[in-house]
């Protein structure tokens, strides 16, 4: 047996490569069975096992050995990035210029209802400032593009939404990671700025005319560019196929590093590259049998909700010396409140005015998914680090007393709690509605199989198109199942 622990090498950063890979390689076995059978999502599944195996369970994982706020931004930043790029990829050709009034409603109206919403069940639950309350609810305000492509992919529920449904939300989700930066300065500002003049200036000036706007110009520029290089190559066969498919993936990290070089909007740009990358739809067609969205969700995504699950701070759920009101029962009822009426009210009253949203149901069901996931881990990194020092660089932990001590203390905890509550009640909401729609027809109407319908959801419009308002471009030719309700 000493022989035995004398050759073994139990570090945690080898317990990392075991766990992660063995979940991995599991569900990779039975994917299909777990999206199309049980309905599950990997980030739901992916978090639980972080939890099992991080401090509040095996404690195999270790991160305090590990975990700093520079890896986790970084990481995110590259996760959130390559996902808003992949939306960018993957809309229909020229979506934009048929669909800016939806997609321009849903990141106007009700992105600002959302952030204000939020920012007063904070303030009220958990008795904090209204500026720390306008930070949290900033980091909660977008759609997540990562749990919203997990719910989104390709599977059998997935069909029988509308695309018109599927490519709104897409698009919403790719374009507001971008968008919270606005909100988010808003509360920062006014906290670390001497004078409400010089926050409105920098506000105008830093964070909408140069991190956004040119974020955004910066974007469509480099993925125009780079489709016509790689059409150049492609047609005189100066690109093998494999580097054909890395391209993608390097573009993204590429449209990322130039947004954090320059200090603009990092998800801005992504989406920008993404969106000019495949403006014409010519690259989705010819990597439309590759799955690489897929192949991305799974080894990314997947192992990014892995290391999320083992760093959720349990003990500052908790009150502490700068976080008295911070309960797990106010937690909970926080997360009821803002999964019932972040979203929800303002997508319902708002239904008439946006094009895409054809009846009530999809009105519910768009507001509904908006999940909060790995983009908000990102933003209050960001956020915590401007309160810290004033850039977007991240101190130390615990950090030491500072002018906005209670302010850097409140928003971690809470948005940590809120991101875990929503990978689970978003990731789970897949199978609950599955199950519904079973048990609600008729017993001769209902499938062999429970969840195993495969007609269109109720009260949803499928019109021939497969519910859509312009022909497919993206490579997906099939259309969606009609509704025979």
């Amino acid at each position: 047996m000493s022989w035995i622990n004398k050759h073994l090498e139990l570090t945690p950063t080898h317990f990392i490569y075991f766990i992660l890979s063995a979940f991995l390689l599991l569900y990779a076995l039975f994917s299909a069975f777990i999206r199309n059978r049980l309905h599950l999502s990997e980030p739901p599944m992916a978090t639980l096992v972080g939890i099992a195996f991080g401090p509040q369970g095996a404690n195999l994982l270790g991160p305090s050995q590990w975990f700093s706020d520079d890896i986790t931004q970084e990481t995110a930043r590259i996760v959130v990035g390559l996902q808003c790029f992949t939306v960018g990829v993957h809309l229909p050709k020229a979506y934009f210029s048929r669909h800016w009034k939806s997609v321009g409603l849903m990141l106007g109206p009700v992105m600002t209802f959302s952030w204000l919403v939020t920012a007063g069940f904070v303030c009220t639950v958990l008795q904090t400032k209204f500026t720390t309350a306008l930070i949290i609810s900033a980091c909660l305000a977008p759609t997540d593009p990562v749990l919203a492509a997990s719910v989104l992919a390709e599977s059998n529920f997935s069909k029988r939404v509308p695309r018109r449904l599927r490519h709104l939300l897409s698009a919403e989700s790719g374009c507001n990671d971008g968008v919270s930066f606005p909100f988010l300065y808003v509360g920062i500002l006014f906290l670390v700025e001497q004078t409400p003049g010089g926050a409105i200036k920098e506000w105008v000036l830093g964070t909408v005319l140069w991190q956004c706007t040119l974020g955004l110009l910066i974007g469509l520029v480099v993925g125009h560019c780079f489709n016509r290089s790689l059409r150049f190559a492609e047609r005189w066969d100066y690109i093998s196929p494999a580097p054909f498919l890395v391209f993608y993936f390097l573009l993204a990290v590429f449209s990322v590093g130039i947004g954090s070089t320059l200090g603009v909007d990092d998800f801005l740009v992504a989406f920008g590259a993404g969106y000019g990358f495949a403006w014409d739809g010519w690259f989705a067609k010819k990597t439309r049998e590759t799955n690489l969205p897929d192949i991305l969700d799974l080894l990314l995504n997947s192992s990014m909700f892995v290391y999320f699950g083992a760093i959720i701070p349990w003990r500052l759920f908790s009150p502490t010396e700068f976080t008295p009101s911070i309960t797990p029962g106010r937690l909970v009822g926080l997360l009821i409140l803002i999964l019932l009426f972040r979203r929800i009210p303002i997508v319902l009253a708002m239904k008439r005015f946006v094009p895409d949203l054809r009846t009530y149901r999809e009105a519910l069901f768009c507001g509904h998914f908006g999940p909060m996931g790995l983009g908000a881990l990102f933003l209050v990194i960001e956020a915590r680090a401007m309160l810290e020092n004033g850039t977007s660089l991240p101190d130390p932990h615990p950090p030491k007393n500072g002018k906005h001590k209670e302010a850097i203390e409140t928003v971690w905890p809470v948005v940590c709690f809120i991101i875990l509550g929503s990978t689970m009640v978003h990731g789970l909401s897949v199978a609950a509605i599955s199950v519904g729609s079973h048990y609600t027809r008729k017993e001769g109407e209902r499938a062999p199989l429970i969840g195993g319908e495969s007609d269109g959801l109720y009260d949803m419009v499928h019109e021939g198109g497969g519910g859509e308002s312009e022909p497919s471009v993206s490579g997906d030719d099939d259309p969606d199942p009609p509704d025979h309700t």
